[in-house]
C-alpha cells in the first residue's frame, strides 16, 4: 500500500520524471501535490500500470490533486549538459509552475540538484511508495507519451508511437538505416544494439 504522506504537518510534492533512458526526445518531469490523507488504491508507480489506465489515472489526479505542473528539458539541453542534470532541471522547473508554495520536495531516485530553497528528502523506488510521487511518474509518463506520439507524426520511421524514444532493436535498426533526427541526443550511444 502507498503512503499518503511523509511528514503530515507539511505541504508535500511529489517529483518524478520520465524518458531519462531514451535515445530521442525531451525529458519530463511532473510536481504533484496531493490533499492530506488521500486515498487511491488504484494509484501506482506508472511502470506497473497499463497505458489505459495512466491516462484514466491522469484524469483522477488533475481532478484532485491541490496543485500539479508539467515540465520538460529538450534533447538539445539534454547533450549541453547531462541527463542528470537535464532530469533534475525538469523537475524544478515543474515544481517552480505549482500554484501551491511545498515545504518540502519528495524526489524519486537517490538524487535531486535542487535549484530552490526547499527542504527535499531523495527516496529510491519512491513512485511505488508514496502517491504524490507515483502521481507525477503518471503525469510525466503520459505527457512525455503524448509528446513521442506528436514527434512520431512527424518521424514515422522510429517507431516512436510504440517505444517511446527507447533503445529497442526496431529504434536501433531505424538509425542504422536513416540516421539521428534533430531530437535525438546526441551524447547518446545511437549505434549500440540492445542487450540480448
Amino acid at each position: 500500500m502507498l503512503l499518503s504522506q511523509y511528514t503530515p504537518d507539511l505541504i508535500e510534492c511529489g517529483c518524478d520524471e520520465a524518458g531519462r533512458g531514451c535515445l530521442a526526445g525531451a525529458v519530463y518531469a511532473a510536481a504533484v501535490i496531493l490533499p492530506k490523507d488521500y486515498r487511491n488504491d488504484r494509484l501506482n508507480d506508472s511502470k506497473q500500470l497499463t497505458e489505459h489506465q495512466r491516462y484514466e489515472l491522469r484524469e483522477t489526479i488533475e481532478r484532485d490533486a491541490l496543485a500539479w505542473a508539467v515540465a520538460s528539458v529538450s534533447a538539445q539541453e539534454i547533450d549541453s549538459t547531462n541527463i542528470l542534470r537535464a532530469s533534475m532541471h525538469a523537475m524544478n522547473l515543474a515544481i517552480g509552475q505549482l500554484n501551491i508554495q511545498p515545504e518540502l520536495l519528495l524526489i524519486d531516485g537517490n538524487r535531486f540538484y535542487n535549484e530552490g530553497l526547499i527542504p527535499y528528502y531523495t527516496i529510491v523506488k519512491g513512485d511505488g511508495k508514496y502517491l504524490s510521487i507515483a502521481a507525477a511518474s503518471i503525469l510525466a509518463k503520459t505527457y512525455r507519451d503524448d509528446y513521442m506520439k506528436q514527434l512520431h507524426q512527424q518521424y514515422p520511421q522510429y517507431g516512436w508511437d510504440a517505444n517511446k524514444g527507447y533503445p529497442t532493436a526496431a529504434h536501433y535498426a531505424a538509425l542504422a538505416q536513416y540516421g539521428p533526427t534533430p531530437v535525438h541526443r546526441m551524447t547518446f550511444k545511437l549505434s549500440k544494439q540492445p542487450a540480448k
